[in-house]
């Protein structure tokens, strides 16, 4: 069994003291000035540039990055990449375009503007719609991975751990975004420096295996020994094809996974919410940069974890109970033979990644469930302090909720993939919703709402169409899927809101001004530097 030393537990506590402290003494100055509903959902002005984009990598990057993606990179390789990098440019595009309409339109929740732009039955619909996920797909994803990444690690067993993490984010999350925001910056800081850390001592252990004098001299190692695992575009035909296919994670559906994800998320959307555009667009710009560095931190290990595997190592910490080999064992594994001390940082980093994410989506689905749901339809007169009470309280329970079904998640051998696919049962209509919402003033609420009911049908169609046609048709890669759904329900939208008289007259159409677009000069350098790092990387690697 596997146990941290002392000083292990050392590095430890003396991270948890900081992030904790720091935290508490954030909220202890907030609550001097009382707590409004905005400013607990989205500690309103009050973020930093460098808070926001911070707060928006911590919240992102989980176990589901450091375990699961991790385990793709064991895999698939380098191609699981994708879905960082091409976040990169993603945000971006949200910095320049969704951001401000936004901001200039006073959202606060993504419900909020679709009651605004088309009405309270389509905004209730997806609010219900996103706290599903929230607490079926990601909370539980996150809980899982968490406690699976500890238990090994540790040997502290699974149950115990799963409700450590719950208790030590609820802390974080009860003291409401400000609180969050802040200390995801310590967090971030640990989660890259424990990541680099680990990433240097796999990159050495493959050097010591392979005889080789200097530690970056395992890259030219492992390309030549897992040539497979760096490419970042797959043939039809390739084992992983159907997880990523081929040109359509440059050109297709990925963009709607991420568009969607990365803008029309509470979840991530909300970090810039309750700031001025210039430092939004800096704060989302700051992350993109952040971005480009986790492929380093979690995709190379899982790689070098493969070479390590491949030569007869740690075949057995690999393997379950059943001898079938885990992908989302690598990096537990890698963590394990760290040294003391450096183990003690890897672990720090590991949980600064999952509670910043587990307090993240607990304050979206605090936010969604209190401003969109509660005050609605349970209590339209709640005061600030009600409000902020239900909010914690509603935290409480999501989690316990999320807790008890974590454990059905250990069938899946790469539960990064699941998290992407069953999150994009409803991302082709959550985007179609949004952008054409956005950019045509015309859009009706009945062709929103119409969006939202097709969704999940016609996500699960093509999801078991193959099997519907006695196998007669190769079973469809899930980011195609969602190309055809969102074809298929933009096409909808249009042909129900044109054939509409009272479209060319919507009151509820957005006035959209293009000078809100325009960006500074540095925006536009650090957005050309990043996409030219992009470029160079996908054609090193193709």
């Amino acid at each position: 069994m596997n146990h941290l030393s002392v000083y292990d537990y050392v590095v430890f506590l003396i991270y948890f003291i900081i992030v904790s402290g720091y935290g508490y003494w954030v909220y202890w100055n907030k609550k001097k000035t009382g707590t409004s509903t905005k400013d607990y959902f989205l500690a309103e002005g009050s973020l930093t540039w460098w808070a926001i984009g911070a707060s928006i990598i911590a919240s992102n990057i989980s176990a589901e990055h450091f375990i699961g993606m991790s385990g793709s990179g064991f895999a698939m390789g380098l191609a699981i990449a994708s879905y960082e990098w091409m976040a990169a440019a993603t945000l971006i595009i949200v910095a320049v375009f969704f951001l401000p309409i936004y901001l200039k339109n006073k959202i606060y929740t993504m419900p909020q503007f679709l009651s605004g732009r088309y009405n309270n039955t389509v905004s209730t619909l997806m609010a219900v719609f996103w706290l599903l996920v929230y607490v079926f797909v990601n909370l539980t994803s996150i809980f899982f991975l968490g406690a699976i990444a500890i238990e090994t690690i540790t040997g502290i067993p699974f149950n115990v751990c799963i409700i450590a993490l719950a208790v030590f984010s609820a802390l974080i999350t009860l003291g409401g975004m400000k609180v969050i925001g802040y200390t995801d910056v310590i967090q971030v800081f640990v989660l890259v420096a424990g990541g680099l850390v680990t990433c240097y001592m796999a990159l050495n252990m493959v050097s010591d295996k392979f005889s080789i004098s200097t530690v970056m001299g395992a890259l030219p190692v492992l390309r030549a020994e897992a040539d497979d695992h760096f490419h970042m575009i797959f043939s039809k035909g390739d084992k992983f094809y159907s997880e990523l296919p081929g040109i359509a994670v440059l050109v297709g559906g990925l963009w709607i996974n991420n568009l969607n994800y990365w803008g029309c998320n509470q979840y991530i959307v909300q970090r810039a919410l309750g700031a001025d555009l210039k430092t939004g667009r800096s704060g989302l710009l700051f992350a993109a940069f952040l971005k480009m560095l986790i492929p380093v931190i979690v995709v190379i290990p899982g790689i070098c974890a493969w070479v390590l595997y491949q030569k007869g190592y740690f075949h057995s910490e690999m393997m379950d109970a059943s001898g079938t080999v885990k992908p989302d064992h690598a990096y537990p594994v890698l963590m394990n033979l760290l040294p003391t001390g450096l183990k003690g940082l890897a672990f720090a980093a590991l949980t600064a990644a999952i509670v910043a994410s587990l307090a993240g989506k607990c304050n979206s689905i605090a936010t969604i469930f209190t401003l969109d749901i509660y005050k609605k339809f349970i209590n339209e007169g709640a005061s600030e302090k009600k409000m902020v009470n239900v909010g914690r309280w509603s935290v409480v329970v999501a989690s316990l909720i999320a807790i008890v079904i974590a454990p059905a998640l250990r069938s899946f051998d790469q539960v990064y993939q699941f998290i992407q696919e069953y999150v994009g049962f409803i991302s082709p209509g959550v985007f179609a919703i949004f952008l054409l919402g956005f950019f045509w003033k015309r859009t009706t609420s009945k062709a929103a709402l119409t969006a939202a009911l097709l969704t999940i049908p016609l996500s699960t169609l093509f999801k078991f169409l193959p099997e519907i046609s006695s196998g007669a048709m190769e079973p469809i890669p899930f980011l195609n899927r969602m190309s055809w759904v969102f074809c298929i329900i933009i096409a909808v939208m249009i042909v129900i809101t044109a054939t509409d008289p009272k479209s060319k007259n919507n009151p509820q159409g957005l006035e959209i001004d293009t000078k809100m677009f325009k960006v500074s000069p540095s925006f536009m350098v650090a957005s050309v530097i990043i996409c030219g790092i992009l470029a160079a990387l996908y054609t090193v690697f193709w």
